[in-house]
C-alpha cells in the first residue's frame, strides 16, 4: 500500500507539473435552437463591452469576474433578441450557461424591436429540458451542468442515474430488461467496437466523467446512426477545447466486505503486475517452437520444453487488500498558427482486489426430481488492474471549420486465482469423489481507439454542413499461462489420499497449461452532408451519408496438458505447490506434456460493413416534426479459414433495410407526444460463429460457437406521452414492442457429466416483448424540510415470449426480464456544498442459459440492489470528498431449475449456483487546481 501510494503521488506531481493555469474565470455555453436543439452559428453574445460570436458548434466563452450579476444579450438574425438577467460567475471554475432561442411568431415579425426576457434561472430550465423535449427522438439526455454536480466519476455512474437504466459489475449498461449484447456504445458519433473480445457489451467506466459535454442515451433508431443495436443507444460526446486551463487530480481508497480483513492470496507473478503488465513470467519459452512444429517434435523435446513452461500452482498472501484509485484530468487552450488549439488529457489507474464465493451444482432432473452431478464451492481472488488514458486535440480554424483528433487507451489485467472444494460423479457415479482443485490465470486486454474528425460549413449553394472522420481501433486479448488441476479423492476406499486428475489423455479440465492471444482491429471512414432550408414556413432539414468500416481478428491459442502414461501415486500425491517441478517431468513413467490436437482452437475472421443513409427532419406544422428515412447496411463477415474447404470457414453476406420514422406531437411548450417505428439488427459476434471450444472453470463446462448462427432483426414500435413541468421534472408514460426475428441465445446441453457439458451458441425463430414504460423525476421542494431533495424513478413490465415451430418452445426470452424498477432519491445543495444520492435497483427474474428437452432453463432471481453516495465540498469548493457504498445490502446471487415451475425460488427447486460478490465501499479525494 505504501509503495503503491508513492507511486502514485509522483505520478501526480510528474502530471501535474505539465500546466499552467489561467486566474480568470468564464461563462461559456451553447446557444441552440428552441425548436429542434441545432446549434445555431453567428449568434452575437454581448456582456457590458465584450461581444463573442458562436461558432459553428454554438460555443461561446466570455472572460469574466466572479461574484458581478451581469445582463446578457443575446441576437441573431431570424431570431428574438433575448437578454438574459442574474447571471453570476462562480469563482471555483468554468460557469456553465446554455441558451436557446425562438424564432418570431407572425405577430411578432409585424412588431419591431422584440426583446424576450429571462434570467439565467429560467434558461438553465429553458435549456435542460429543451436538450430532452426537443430531440427527434424518445431519448434521455444528461447535461454539462447535471454532470458537474453529481459525484460520479465516470460515464458508467452517470448512467446509473438514467431512469430504466441498470449497471451491473460497474460498467455494463442494461435497458428495458434487456441483455448488455443489445445495445450499443457511441463516441463523439463514432460506433465503437465491444471492449469485451468474447461478449458483445462496452465498459462504459472508461470515461471520467469531468472531460464529458453530454450523454445521450436514444430508445428510439434514426437513419444517421448505426443500425446494429435493439435497447439503447448511448451517444458519449466529450469536450473538444477548454474555456479555461484547468486539472483535476482524485485519489481513492476502498475495500469490498467479504474481502477486508482476511489474507488474499494471489498467484507468484513478475514484477509489473501492479501495472497491469506481465512482465515475461509467464510468457511461452522461447524456445516453444509454432503449433504445426510442435506436433513433429518427439515426446523427449516437448517434455523438455513443457517442464520450463509450467509451474507450481502455489500462492502468495496479502494481509490487507485495499483498493486504490488515481485520475488525473487536465486541458489548456492555446494558439497553433494563429488558430484556437485545445488539448485534453486523462490519466486512470486505478487496483482492486475481489474476493467473491460462488457454488457451483450441474443435476439429471427427472420431472421434479434432481440428482446431483456435481457440487462445487469456489472461493476466487481477482486482482483486476486498470491503466489507461485520454489525449484529445481540436483545432478550431475559424468559426466554420473545426478538425478534432481523439484517443483512448486503456490496460485492463484479472490476476486470478480459485480455490474449488466439493463433490462430483464423474469417476464413480454410486458414492462420487471429493475434489479439491485450483485455478490460476493472467489475463491482459488493451483497447485503443483514435479517431479524427472534421466540421465544416461552406457557403455555397445556399450553405450546407460537412461532417467526415476516420478511425483506428485495436482490442488485444492475451493470456500467457492458465494453469488448472484437480485432485480426487474416493469416499469408498478408508485412508484413500487426494490425488492429481492426470492420466494418459489431453485434458482442459485438470492438468491444462493454456496460452492464447487474441487481436482485433478496426478501421472506420465516413462523413454526411446535411442541408437545412426554410419550406412553408418551418425549418427542413435533408441529411445523407456513408460509413465504409472494416474489422479483422486473428485468434491463436495453444492447449497444452500435463499427462502420466502410467499410474505413479508418488507423483499424483504431491501438493499444488510441488507437483509440477522440474524433476517430476520425463519420458520414464513421469509427466510429460502435449499440445491438443485440432484446428478449432484458432481462427481468424474479418467483416465489412458498408452503410449508407439518407434522412430528413421535417416541420410539417408548428406542432408536427417527423424524422424518417432509410439506413441501408450491407454485411459481409467471414470466420474461421479463408479457405471454403476448411470446415471452420463461414462467409455470410446480407443487406438490411433499416426505416425509421419518429413523429412528435407538441401539445404544448411542456408536453408532446411521440410515435416511433423502425427495424434494426444485431449480429452474432466472432466468438459466437467461431467453432472455439473452450473449458469455462467457473461453469464447469466447454462453450462451443456455432457457425450456423445469423443476425437478429428487430423491429420495434414505441408511443411515449411525456410531460415536463419544470428544469429537471418530467412524467411519462410509454408503450412499446419489439418483435426479434432469429435471436440468439446460449443453450445447455446435458451430455453427460463434467466436461461432456456444453454451452452453445443456438437461433430460435422468433420472440415478441411488449410492455408499458413510466418514468418520474420530482423534486421535493413543495415541501419545505425536503426542499433540495428530487426523487426520481422508472418502473417497466414487459411480456416477452419465444417461440420455435421445430423445437415447439413457448417461453421468455433468455436475458429479458419481466419487470425493472428503478429509483432514487437525490440531495443537493450547492450553497453548502453536500450531495447525496441513493439508488436502488431490482430486475425480474430472467433466463440465464436455456435448457433442453432433459433439463429445463437455469433462472436468475430477482436480486435487490441498493446503492449509497455522499460528496462534500471542502477547500473553498476546490476539493471533493466522495463515499460511495454499493451492493448494500448485499443478497446472494441464486440462478435455479424451477423445478414446480411456480415462477420463483423456494427450497424444492434446484440451486444450479449461488454467488455472493459483497459490499464495496470507497473513499475519494479529489481537488480542481
Amino acid at each position: 500500500m505504501k509503495k503503491q501510494l508513492q507511486k502514485s503521488i509522483t505520478l501526480l506531481a510528474l502530471f501535474s507539473a505539465g500546466f499552467a493555469f489561467a486566474q480568470s474565470q468564464v461563462l461559456e455555453g451553447r446557444v441552440l435552437d428552441e425548436k429542434d436543439n441545432t446549434p445555431i452559428e453567428g449568434v452575437k453574445v454581448k456582456v457590458n463591452d465584450q461581444e463573442v460570436t458562436t461558432d459553428i458548434a454554438g460555443y461561446y466563452s466570455i472572460n469574466l469576474s466572479p461574484g458581478t450579476n451581469y445582463i446578457i444579450t443575446v441576437s441573431s438574425n431570424g431570431y428574438n433578441r433575448k437578454e438574459i438577467s442574474e447571471v453570476i460567475v462562480k469563482n471555483d471554475g468554468n460557469t456553465h450557461l446554455d441558451i436557446v432561442l425562438d424564432k418570431p411568431t407572425t405577430k411578432e415579425k409585424e412588431i419591431e424591436g422584440v426583446v424576450i426576457k429571462s434570467n439565467a434561472r429560467k434558461e438553465t430550465i429553458a435549456s435542460t429540458i429543451g436538450l430532452q423535449k426537443n430531440s427527434g427522438v424518445v431519448s434521455q439526455v444528461i447535461g454539462v451542468e447535471a454532470i458537474k454536480r453529481s459525484p460520479d466519476r465516470n460515464t458508467g455512474e452517470v448512467l446509473k442515474r438514467v431512469s430504466g437504466v441498470s449497471l451491473f459489475d460497474g460498467k455494463y449498461i442494461v435497458v428495458r430488461g434487456l441483455s448488455d449484447r443489445y445495445n450499443q456504445a457511441m463516441l463523439n458519433g463514432i460506433q465503437l467496437s465491444s471492449t469485451e473480445p468474447d461478449r458483445k457489451t462496452f465498459s462504459f467506466d472508461l470515461f471520467p466523467a469531468n472531460v464529458i459535454e453530454t450523454l445521450v442515451i436514444n430508445k428510439t433508431f434514426i437513419p444517421e446512426y448505426t443500425g446494429e443495436w435493439g435497447g439503447a443507444l448511448i451517444q458519449v460526446n466529450t469536450k473538444d477545447i477548454p474555456n479555461k486551463n484547468f486539472f483535476n487530480a482524485q485519489i481513492g481508497v476502498g475495500g469490498n466486505s467479504i474481502t477486508m480483513g482476511q489474507e488474499f492470496h494471489m498467484q507468484k507473478g513478475g514484477k509489473w503486475d501492479f501495472l497491469g503488465i506481465d512482465d515475461g513470467y509467464r510468457k511461452l519459452p522461447t524456445n516453444m517452437p509454432a503449433k504445426n512444429a510442435f506436433t513433429i517434435l518427439t515426446e523427449a523435446q516437448k517434455t523438455e520444453i513443457g517442464k520450463g513452461y509450467t509451474k507450481n500452482m502455489g500462492y502468495n498472501s496479502v494481509g490487507y487488500p485495499e483498493n486504490i484509485s488515481l485520475q488525473l484530468d487536465g486541458g489548456f487552450n492555446t494558439k497553433l498558427f494563429g488558430k484556437d488549439l485545445g488539448v485534453i488529457a486523462v490519466l486512470n489507474y486505478s487496483n482492486n482486489k475481489r474476493r467473491t464465493e460462488s457454488t457451483n451444482r450441474f443435476f439429471t432432473i427427472n420431472n421434479q426430481l434432481a440428482d446431483t452431478n456435481f457440487d462445487y464451492f469456489t472461493e476466487k481472488y481477482s486482482n483486476d488492474v486498470t491503466l489507461g488514458g485520454m489525449l484529445n486535440f481540436t483545432l478550431k480554424l475559424n468559426n466554420n471549420n473545426k478538425i478534432s483528433i481523439k484517443n483512448i487507451i486503456t490496460n485492463n489485467s484479472v490476476n486470478h486465482m480459485s480455490f474449488r472444494s466439493g463433490k462430483d460423479f464423474e469417476f464413480d457415479p454410486i458414492n462420487g469423489t471429493n475434489i479439491i482443485a485450483r485455478e490460476t490465470g493472467f489475463k491482459n486486454t488493451t483497447f485503443y481507439n483514435s479517431t479524427l474528425t472534421g466540421t465544416h460549413k461552406i457557403d455555397a449553394l445556399g450553405g450546407f454542413t460537412v461532417n467526415w472522420y476516420g478511425s483506428f481501433g485495436i482490442l488485444d486479448q492475451y493470456i500467457p499461462l492458465l494453469q488448472r488441476l484437480q485432485y480426487n479423492q474416493y469416499t469408498n476406499i478408508e485412508g484413500s489420499p487426494y490425488l492429481a486428475l492426470i492420466s494418459n489423455g489431453l485434458s482442459q479440465k485438470s492438468g491444462s497449461v493454456f496460452y492464447s492471444t487474441l487481436s482485433d482491429y478496426l478501421y472506420n471512414a465516413g462523413g454526411d452532408i446535411s442541408k437545412t432550408f426554410t419550406l412553408f414556413g418551418q425549418k427542413q432539414t435533408i441529411k445523407g451519408g456513408y460509413l465504409f468500416q472494416v474489422k479483422d481478428r486473428i485468434y491463436n491459442s495453444r492447449p497444452f496438458s500435463v499427462r502420466l502414461e502410467r499410474y505413479n501415486q508418488g507423483l499424483l500425491s504431491q501438493p499444488f505447490e510441488t507437483i509440477f517441478n522440474q524433476e517430476n517431468f520425463g519420458t520414464d513413467g513421469r509427466f510429460t506434456f502435449d499440445e491438443i490436437a485440432g484446428n478449432q482452437y484458432r481462427y481468424i475472421a474479418n467483416t465489412i460493413l458498408n452503410a449508407g443513409y439518407l434522412q430528413f427532419d421535417n416541420n410539417f406544422t408548428p406542432w408536427l416534426r417527423a424524422v424518417w428515412g432509410l439506413r441501408v447496411e450491407n454485411f459481409d463477415q467471414l470466420v474461421g479459414s479463408t479457405r471454403k474447404s476448411d470446415d471452420r470457414f463461414v462467409n455470410t453476406r446480407v443487406t438490411d433495410f433499416l426505416p425509421a420514422v419518429n413523429l412528435t406531437f407538441k401539445v404544448n411548450p411542456k408536453m408532446n407526444v411521440r410515435l416511433a417505428g423502425s427495424q434494426t439488427v444485431v449480429r452474432p459476434e466472432f466468438r459466437e460463429v467461431s467453432p472455439l471450444a473452450y473449458y469455462d472453470f467457473d461453469l464447469g463446462a466447454t462453450v462451443i460457437g456455432s457457425k450456423n448462427i445469423e443476425r437478429t432483426k428487430i423491429t420495434s414500435a414505441d408511443l411515449r406521452w411525456e410531460y415536463y413541468p419544470r428544469n429537471g421534472e418530467i412524467f411519462s408514460v410509454a408503450g412499446f414492442y419489439k418483435n426479434f426475428k432469429k435471436p440468439i441465445e446460449l443453450y445447455f446441453n446435458q451430455s453427460g457429466v463434467g466436461t461432456s457439458n456444453t454451452f452453445n451458441y443456438l437461433n430460435v425463430d422468433k420472440a415478441d416483448a411488449y410492455g408499458i414504460e413510466v418514468e418520474f423525476r420530482k423534486k421535493l421542494d413543495f415541501i419545505s424540510a425536503l426542499r433540495n431533495f428530487t426523487l426520481g424513478g422508472n418502473a417497466s413490465r414487459i411480456w416477452n415470449r419465444v417461440t420455435d415451430e421445430t423445437t415447439k418452445i413457448d417461453r421468455p426470452m433468455q436475458g429479458q426480464s419481466p419487470y425493472t424498477i428503478n429509483a432514487s432519491l437525490q440531495y443537493d445543495t450547492e450553497k453548502s456544498g453536500w450531495s447525496s444520492t441513493v439508488l436502488f435497483n431490482m430486475i425480474g427474474r430472467r433466463i440465464l442459459y436455456v435448457g433442453n428437452d432433459q433439463v429445463p432453463p437455469i433462472w436468475e432471481a430477482p436480486r435487490p440492489l441498493l446503492d449509497f453516495q455522499i460528496a462534500k465540498k471542502i477547500w473553498k469548493d476546490k476539493g471533493e470528498l466522495k463515499l460511495n457504498v454499493s451492493d448494500i445490502l448485499n443478497r446472494r446471487a441464486k440462478f435455479y431449475h424451477d423445478l414446480n415451475d411456480n415462477g420463483k425460488y423456494d427450497k424444492t427447486d434446484a440451486l444450479a449456483i449461488e454467488r455472493v460478490t459483497g459490499t464495496n465501499i470507497s473513499l475519494t479525494l479529489g481537488y480542481k487546481f
